[in-house]
């Protein structure tokens, strides 16, 4: 009898989901380490051949940094003006970057060397961007031009005019079809191009505000287009329709980017706060706050590290804490726990001790349910937790009284010779929480319990009781024919993964034939002559 313990309660509670799964894994991100330029950065970029280094555009200077170690791996100061917009191509062997003479410079990544010097626009480049088949390159200047150039041959293909009645700022080539591209200008329009179309541009949108940033995502079905405060989503495939609007940010939307392959998108903006919204759904899903106003936005392959460019030429690199490190984090919870020890623990001290008193030990408070239980009065104990605070508001006191009742096989000795009132009120309890998954095994143990009760002697009760009966068996069915549609879904599933394994596993036995590697590109006659003077 003294021995009893209270009922194990806790366990039956459903934990609130305050912390997101996206809020554990973008937490991950280290603490930010710092780099200084004299200017705003106005574009960074990742090698897709290296992960580990990325380009950063600030002044006259292209460099190209190194994650881990924060120092230059190469220096490519061939601008006699402001450069803007460097870029790498998909194999991250070329990079283009346009400068404020109107020039568009193509870069050997390995020997830093240029190979192409494109000259037409009359106004500053500020975005260059390779197209999908890596053989032509895409400019958007001031000029309100767009221009298309073939990088083998270093000639204009094609010339859009006056495609926008302001600067352009923003562009982005389709990821999949060569041919497509749109650029955002500061006339808050965006244009649609293809270039296999006899109208130079084939559709005109309406932003709203002045574009600065625009991207597709891996699939290229849908564009994304931030300006003002605002960053929209338009469905490609069915004639660009705005798919939603997203308004986080209370400053001008600077940059976007892409992460987690393709799953979130990156927003930075002058609020100094980095949007990361689900773009499955849309929503923001966490935020990054920075000292400063943020221009341009880089992210790492598989989420690696998050480089933030800053307007007063400050770039903070995070970098995501892998699972190399988790003997450091170890360490930091083992001595927090060691100081709690430390502070629970009984002072030294010099004072005799002639005895000590053995306090004794606490009985836990119980519940009257429990004690009920203790007293095995079984009616009475459903009687005291089955009341109206917690049906509402503390079910799992309830379902953990009938768990007890089960385990001792008393529930149906609860059940029989009841008043129809508690036996209803008992009913719509299963009723209303049969199908939560936390409760489920218990209730429906329960449920049946309660038909063997009234298995024989049903007729002599009334309609009520009727009523609440057929209530319990059209919960029962609804739950049965949930249990068959997801076991349905669960087999086709099943098909749909086991198909696509040997569809993958044929591909893996195929010939594969090995690619010739491609000439090296040697230095047009324009880049060679290119000559920076210094003043």
């Amino acid at each position: 009898m003294n021995n009893f313990q209270p009922l194990n309660i806790r366990r039956f509670q459903q934990k609130a989901q305050v912390v997101t799964p996206d809020t554990t894994y973008w937490n991950r991100l280290d603490k930010p380490e710092l780099l200084k330029e004299h200017t705003t950065i106005d574009y960074i970029d990742f090698s897709p051949s290296e992960p580990d280094n990325f380009v950063l555009t600030c002044s006259v200077r292209v460099q190209i940094y190194h994650l881990v170690t924060k120092l230059v791996v190469k220096n490519l100061s061939k601008f006699q003006k402001t450069a803007y917009g460097a870029t790498f191509r998909q194999d991250g062997r070329l990079l283009a970057a346009g400068d404020e003479e109107g020039h568009v410079k193509l870069f050997d990544t390995s020997s830093r060397n240029i190979l192409r010097l494109f000259k037409g626009h009359t106004a500053p480049v500020h975005r260059t961007f390779f197209t999908a088949d890596k053989l032509q390159l895409a400019s958007f200047a001031d000029d309100k031009s767009v221009r298309l150039w073939d990088v083998g041959n270093e000639k204009l293909v094609r010339t859009y005019e006056d495609a926008h009645s302001d600067y352009i700022r923003a562009g982005a080539t389709h990821p999949q079809a060569g041919h497509m591209f749109i650029s955002g200008g500061y006339d808050g329009k965006v244009n649609l191009y293809d270039t296999r179309a006899q109208e130079s541009i084939t559709q005109t949108l309406d932003h709203g505000s002045p574009v600065e940033s625009m991207l597709f995502l891996p699939n290229g079905s849908i564009f994304i287009t931030a300006g003002g405060t605002q960053v929209r989503v338009w469905d490609l495939i069915s004639g660009c329709r705005l798919l939603t609007t997203m308004s986080q940010h209370h400053k001008t939307v600077t940059c976007l980017r892409l992460g987690s392959d393709g799953r979130r998108l990156l927003s930075g903006g002058l609020d100094r706060h980095v949007k990361i919204y689900d773009v499955g759904t849309y929503k923001t899903v966490h935020t990054l706050t920075y000292p400063n106003p943020i221009v341009s936005l880089g992210v790492a392959a598989k989420d690696q590290a998050v480089v933030a460019g800053m307007v007063d030429g400050l770039v903070s690199i995070k970098r995501m804490i892998v699972d190399s490190k988790p003997s450091h984090l170890k360490q930091i919870k083992a001595s927090h726990r060691q100081k709690q020890r430390n502070r629970m623990a009984r002072p030294n001290t010099t004072a005799t001790v002639d005895h000590s008193v053995s306090g004794r030990r606490r009985t836990p408070q119980l519940a009257v349910f429990e004690q009920h239980l203790r007293k095995y009065n079984y009616k009475k104990a459903l009687d005291s937790v089955l009341v109206t605070k917690n049906t509402e508001d503390h079910p799992e006191k309830i379902v953990a009284v009938i768990t007890e009742l089960l385990h001792r096989s008393a529930l149906r000795a609860a059940l029989t010779n009841r008043n129809e009132e508690t036996l209803i009120q008992f009913i719509d309890f299963l009723c209303a929480h049969i199908g939560e998954v936390r409760f489920m095994r218990p209730l429906l143990n329960a449920a049946s319990t309660v038909m063997d009760v009234f298995e024989n002697n049903v007729i002599a009760y009334s309609k009520e009781m009727h009523a609440a009966l057929k209530r319990l068996r059209r919960t029962m069915q609804a739950e049965i024919r949930l249990t068959m549609e997801l076991a349905h879904l669960k087999g086709a599933l099943e098909m749909i993964i086991e198909g696509a394994l040997d569809n993958n596993e044929d591909d893996a036995t195929k010939v594969r034939f090995i690619q010739p590697k491609a000439p090296k590109m040697h230095p047009s006659q324009a880049a060679s002559n290119y000559v920076v003077i210094v003043d």
